[in-house]
C-alpha cells in the first residue's frame, strides 16, 4: 500500500474497490486502517474504499509534533485531493468519528454523507478524562504493561474469552506504539473541543451505529447523535458489542451500512 505526502506527514493508505461513490474510513484510537477490513470486504464490489492510518498510528510516518482532530480532518481531505476524490462518504469510528464530524463542519462541500460508529460530539466527562490521563501517564512511566493493554482490549474489543483472536492480533500492535505516539494521541482526545452546539450545521445524511455494551462511549451518546443530527437516517444498536462493534460484530453492522450507502449513493 502506498504513502502520500499530506500536510507534512507520510499518510499510509489503501485505495480499493470500484464504483462512482467513494467511502473514506477513519479509524479509532489505538487502531489502524485494518480495523475496517470487515466493511471493505463487502463494499469493494460496489464502492471505492479508501482507508488510512491517522497520525501516531499504523504505518503513517508522523513528524512528531502535537496534532488535533482538525489536523486529522485536513489529512483526510488532503488524501482525497491526492486521489482525485471530490466528495466522499466518511465512515468514522470513535476518534475517527470525531474527525469525520469536524471534516463535515470544516469542509462541508467535500462530505457526501457520514457513518458515525461508536462516537460522540461532546467532550468527555471529568471522570473519563481522568482515566485517559492515567492511561497516558502510566504508558509514559512504565510502557505498555500487560494490565494496561488488557484493560484497553477489554474496553475496545471485548472480553478475551469472546474475542481471543482479536486480542492476539492487536496486542503486539498496541505494544509497539511509542511513548511519544501515545502521549500526543491521548492529548488529541483530551483537548478536543465540544461541537454539540454545531450539529445543526451538518445536513448530510447520517447513519449512527453503536455497541450496546460500549463502556468508553455509552450508547446513550450515540442515541443523542442520532436525535440531534438533522438528517440522521437510522440508529443501529449492536447487542453484545463493546467499543469496536464494526470489527467484532460486522454481521450486524454491515447490512444496514450497505442499505444506507445504496440509499444515498
Amino acid at each position: 500500500m502506498p504513502i502520500a505526502q499530506i500536510n507534512g506527514q507520510g499518510i499510509f493508505y489503501e485505495d480499493s474497490g470500484v464504483g462512482e461513490t467513494a467511502v473514506v474510513f477513519l479509524h479509532g484510537f489505538l487502531m489502524d486502517q485494518t480495523m475496517f477490513a470487515p466493511q471493505v470486504a463487502v463494499l469493494t464490489p460496489h464502492y471505492r474504499c479508501v482507508r488510512f492510518d491517522a497520525r501516531g498510528f499504523g504505518q503513517t510516518t508522523w513528524d512528531g509534533q502535537p496534532f488535533n482532530l482538525y489536523d486529522t480532518a485536513a489529512d483526510c481531505i488532503g488524501l482525497m485531493d491526492h486521489l482525485g476524490i471530490d466528495r466522499a462518504v466518511l465512515v468514522g469510528m470513535s476518534q475517527g468519528g470525531y474527525a469525520a464530524l469536524r471534516a463535515a463542519l470544516t469542509y462541508p462541500d467535500r462530505v457526501q454523507a457520514l457513518v458515525l460508529m461508536s462516537t460522540r460530539s461532546g467532550t468527555d466527562e471529568d471522570e473519563v478524562k481522568a482515566i485517559y490521563r492515567d492511561t497516558r501517564d502510566t504508558w509514559q512511566a512504565v510502557g505498555p504493561i500487560d494490565p494496561l493493554i488488557e484493560g484497553l482490549l477489554t474496553g475496545i474489543i471485548g472480553p478475551k474469552e469472546d474475542h481471543a483472536d482479536l486480542w492476539t492480533e492487536w496486542t503486539p500492535r498496541w505494544k509497539s506504539r511509542t511513548k511519544a505516539q501515545i502521549f500526543h494521541a491521548m492529548n488529541n482526545l483530551l483537548d478536543r473541543d465540544d461541537i454539540d452546539h454545531r450539529l445543526s450545521e451538518i445536513t448530510v445524511p447520517v447513519l449512527v451505529t453503536h455497541g450496546e455494551e460500549d463502556g468508553g462511549i455509552p450508547i446513550a451518546l450515540g442515541e443523542a447523535l442520532h436525535r440531534d443530527l438533522l438528517n440522521s437516517q437510522g440508529m443501529v444498536r449492536v447487542p453484545g458489542a463493546a467499543h469496536a462493534a464494526n470489527l467484532t460484530h460486522p454481521h450486524i453492522v454491515n447490512p444496514p451500512l450497505l442499505a444506507f450507502l445504496e440509499q444515498i449513493a
